[in-house]
């Protein structure tokens, strides 16, 4: 995939991440909390992307994968190994 094709994906991902995010902040008036909560979650799945990028892997896959398990993505991706690419 050309890299101008991820820029994309990226840049679709975090659209549709802040959409759903005033979305529920409307609808159910988040608390102080519940924000920084999701804010963190944000984090570790651009921490995880990046971590899954330097094993050669798919950062998008990784990056909506963390969003959905959070912390056990992070635990799957460091067991996994780096794939050979020969």
């Amino acid at each position: 995939m050309k890299k101008s094709n991820y820029i994309l994906l990226w840049a679709i991902a975090i659209f549709l991440l802040a959409v759903a995010y005033l979305l529920l902040d409307k609808a159910v008036g988040f608390k102080p909390i519940f924000k920084e909560y999701v804010v963190g979650w944000g984090t570790l799945a651009l921490i995880n992307a990046g971590l899954a990028q330097s094993k050669h892997k798919s950062g998008f896959f990784w990056f909506l994968l963390s969003l959905l398990l959070g912390p056990i993505a992070t635990f799957l991706l460091v067991l996994t190994g780096e794939l050979d690419n020969k």
